[in-house]
Order: C-alpha cells, then sequence, then structure tokens
C-alpha cells in the first residue's frame, strides 16, 4: 500500500510538473507570437519607407538629369556665342599661311 501511495505521489508530482511546462511552453509561445507580430508590422513600416525614398530618389534622379540637360544646352549656347564674338577674323591672309603661324606659335598678322 504504502508503494502505491509513493507511485500516486510521484505521479502527481510529474503532472504539476507537466502543467508547469505546458503553461511555460505556451507563455514562450505567446511571447513569440507577439515579437513576431512587433517585426511583422516593423516590416511593414520599413517597406513603405523604403518606397517612399525610391520614390523620392526618382524624383531627385529625374531632376538631375533635366538639370544637367539644360546645363549641357546652356553651355553649348555659350560655346556657340564664343565662337561667334571671340573667333578673329584674318584678312589678307590664307588658311596654309595662318596654319603655319599656329604651328611656329608666330601670332597672325591682324584682326578685323
Amino acid at each position: 500500500m504504502e508503494a502505491i501511495k509513493k507511485k500516486m505521489q510521484m505521479l502527481k508530482l510529474d503532472k504539476e510538473n507537466a502543467i508547469d511546462r505546458a503553461e511555460q511552453a505556451e507563455s514562450d509561445k505567446q511571447a513569440a507570437e507577439d515579437k513576431s507580430k512587433q517585426l511583422e508590422d516593423e516590416l511593414v513600416s520599413l517597406q513603405k519607407k523604403l518606397k517612399s525614398t525610391e520614390d523620392e530618389l526618382d524624383k531627385y534622379s529625374e531632376a538631375l538629369k533635366e538639370a544637367q540637360e539644360k546645363l549641357e544646352l546652356s553651355e553649348k549656347k555659350a560655346s556657340d556665342w564664343e565662337n561667334v564674338f571671340l573667333a578673329p577674323t584674318y584678312t589678307g591672309v590664307d588658311e596654309s599661311s595662318l596654319m603655319q603661324c599656329k604651328q611656329d606659335e608666330v601670332t597672325p598678322l591682324t584682326y578685323t
């Protein structure tokens, strides 16, 4: 009879330990689910922020491209005007003489 009581106590203790482990496992599971939900929400937030940043990058890249095109056009116009107003014209000199002067680094005759 004593052995049966001892066995019953051990089984009762095993049951209580199993219940405690089950409750702890349930608590750990709930904590993991809460953490997972928090991380999923954070991921969604970061994805929205990434999308916004990518859109902003596209906008500024397009603005930069347009500004570069305008700059190139302005530089070309400025260069064209420089050629018109600053290019000297030579009188009384044929092209071969002018080329010889440039090669010898001699100042050409007269400007008009």
